[in-house]
């Protein structure tokens, strides 16, 4: 192992089935291959996520567990401190904006912080107050942050104006393995299949979608919604009332969801607020366009020609005239559409967090 690469220590409360969780993971193993020494401090082992850190990274455990509840995740940062203290790390990754408090915990020890913003920093539905409420704990909780790592330059902005300091800076979200598949052409269909996928919970907009395609004036295509969650009953009984509950599938949880990607013409993505999401990304990436609301800055992706389209977030008419409007155009390049998202690749990304890393340790 080279000597000047860092002992990188990441902390997190398990390895549930999250998106922070997967890209702390992700990076984790890009490190470790790169040569890095990597410790994982979790506050307990549940998680079907377990299996995704593999052999590579270190994995420390809080003795005693820390399962998720009231004020736990400042326990975690306490313990994580008190493990840290010993001094052989090089610099702390703290993934996303649940383990925020972990950042906070670690104020006075001498090892540089990186915490990573994941979700979206400026909601709607949050009004004036709890904005303000909302801005003042980021600053809080960051105020000894080293450097804060997020997923796109609108957020950036925002980040270091909420911290009233340039503390931020954009690194790529790692969506994409080294060896993702090429894109593949677009099935030749008489039955074109929309595609959606993620937790299935109101602000992910599963309902609207289901509400827009039923209005759609093509009866022949389908549609697949790919993931469970809360509301997976309401969303089968709603596909029941408006009569294409024959037409619309459920599959339920995937690991994968790039054969489903295979098999469709487009992707939906009809949130109320993302971060940046990276099913837009594993989409372009399959040469899939997209049709998202205007909830994430990852809709800049959506720019180039061919992409996709943009909404407004709650228009169901308006996912109905996108959704119509592109299974009535021919199919875009797919390697062009995979072009446009190569930068979300493990290996660039992990590169780039050690150079930034190597910059704090200077």
């Amino acid at each position: 192992m080279t000597t000047n690469l860092p002992h990188v220590l990441i902390v997190l409360h398990d390895f549930s089935l999250g998106g922070t969780e997967r890209v702390a993971l992700r990076l984790a193993n890009a490190w470790t291959a790169a040569g890095c020494a990597v410790t994982i401090f979790a506050g307990s082992d549940a998680g079907p996520l377990r299996d995704l850190a593999g052999e590579g990274p270190g994995i420390i455990l809080a003795r005693p567990a820390i399962p998720r509840g009231p004020r736990s995740r400042d326990r975690l940062g306490r313990a994580a401190r008190a493990f840290a203290a010993g001094g052989r790390f090089d610099v702390v990754f703290v993934a996303g904006n649940y383990h925020w408090p972990v950042a906070a915990a670690f104020a006075g020890l001498d090892i540089p912080v990186v915490a990573q913003v994941s979700a979206a920093l400026d909601k709607p539905q949050r009004g004036v107050l709890r904005r303000w409420g909302f801005e003042r704990r980021m600053r809080r909780l960051l105020r000894h942050a080293d450097a804060v790592v997020t997923l796109s330059d609108v957020a950036r902005d925002q980040a270091n104006a909420i911290l009233r300091r340039p503390a931020a800076t954009t690194i790529a979200l790692p969506a994409l393995s080294d060896a993702v598949p090429p894109p593949t052409a677009t099935p030749d269909t008489t039955a074109p299949l929309v595609m959606a996928a993620g937790r299935l919970v109101p602000e992910k907009g599963f309902a609207r979608l289901i509400e827009a395609f039923a209005a759609l004036s093509q009866c022949d295509a389908r549609l697949a919604i790919v993931g469970d969650g809360p509301d997976a009953r309401s969303l089968h009984d709603l596909a029941e009332r408006l009569g294409v509950a024959g037409r619309v599938t459920f599959s339920g949880y995937v690991a994968d969801i790039r054969p489903w990607l295979d098999e469709a013409r487009l992707f939906v993505l009809a949130s109320d607020f993302e971060g940046f999401p990276a099913v837009v990304v594993e989409a372009l990436a399959a040469g899939r366009p997209v049709v998202a609301t205007d909830c994430t800055p990852a809709t800049g992706l959506l720019r180039a020609p061919g992409a996709g389209a943009i909404v407004p977030v709650g228009a169901i008419a308006g996912l109905t005239r996108a959704i119509e409007r592109l299974l009535d155009q021919p199919p875009p390049d797919p390697h062009a559409l995979a072009a446009s998202v190569a930068r979300h690749r493990i290996g660039p990304v992990a590169r780039a967090y050690l150079t930034l890393f190597a910059d704090l340790r200077r």
